[in-house]
């Protein structure tokens, strides 16, 4: 069931879009999703986790690329919303705890919470892990007044150009019944 717009999306001719705000609005995310120093799952697992509880319907529509590619699936997915009772890796955990913390609650990243993210990530893993929460975050104003993209039907794959421009791709295959 698709919800309409909060308010009436712009109408008339023209771009919608061009501004120096927009502009560099779309230099931030395109820096941000060509940055490698996190491996995909992780990357995945924090994306969807922000797509989740910003309820961004585009984003829970697909998943990337290189995360299939290593191995996630929708078991993993599935762990996203209850991690701190979920097996996933220490290592999902520590970055969903950081994630929920930058999203949620930007005062719990309190000493112990430091630790548990050092334990597992270098100090620019953890810096790109804040900007990936920060990239997957953007779409809040959108979702909130519901004008995000419209979701597809099926998971889709994601993956970015060089530029760092999304393209949605082909549709994530089901996985094999038990």
């Amino acid at each position: 069931m698709s919800q309409p717009p909060r308010i009436p999306p712009p109408s008339g001719p023209g771009p919608r879009y061009g501004t120096d705000l927009d502009h560099a609005c779309v230099a931030f995310e395109s820096a941000v999703v060509l940055l490698d120093g996190v491996d995909p799952l992780t990357t995945e697992i924090v994306r969807l986790r922000c797509a989740r509880y910003h309820d961004c319907r585009r984003c829970r529509s697909v998943r990337l690329e290189a995360a299939l590619e290593q191995g996630f699936d929708e078991e993993v997915g599935a762990k996203i919303d209850r991690w701190e009772v979920s097996d996933l890796d220490e290592r999902y955990k520590a970055a969903l705890a950081l994630t929920d913390a930058i999203i949620m609650a930007p005062g719990a990243l309190d000493p112990a919470l430091r630790q548990r993210v050092r334990a597992h990530f270098t100090d620019a893993q953890i810096a790109e892990i804040c900007l990936d929460v920060m990239k997957w975050s953007v779409q809040k104003v959108l979702v909130a007044l519901r004008i995000e993209p419209a979701a597809a039907d099926d998971l889709s794959r994601l993956t970015f150009d060089e530029q760092g421009r999304f393209l949605i791709g082909g549709p994530v295959a089901a996985a094999p019944a038990g």
